[in-house]
């Protein structure tokens, strides 16, 4: 009797876990999630870093520095 508890616990959690991913591929919640929240924050955080201007460098310099 307590052995047919666990076991029909164990496929409930696995019936829902499969309902719940399930969901996530049939509506596309990971690439949503990705395009609506984690691209704009990753946007935002690599527009506003600083990078040197590659324009203000030297031709002596370039060669020693880039070419190693």
């Amino acid at each position: 009797m307590k052995a047919m508890k666990i076991v029909k616990k164990t496929l409930g959690i696995a019936g829902l876990a499969y309902a719940g991913l399930f969901c996530v591929f049939y509506f596309d919640l990971d690439g949503k999630l990705l395009y609506y929240v984690v691209e704009p924050f990753m946007k935002n955080h690599f527009d506003n870093m600083k990078r040197r201007d590659p324009h203000t460098v030297p031709y002596e310099q370039i060669e020693h520095e880039y070419m190693k």
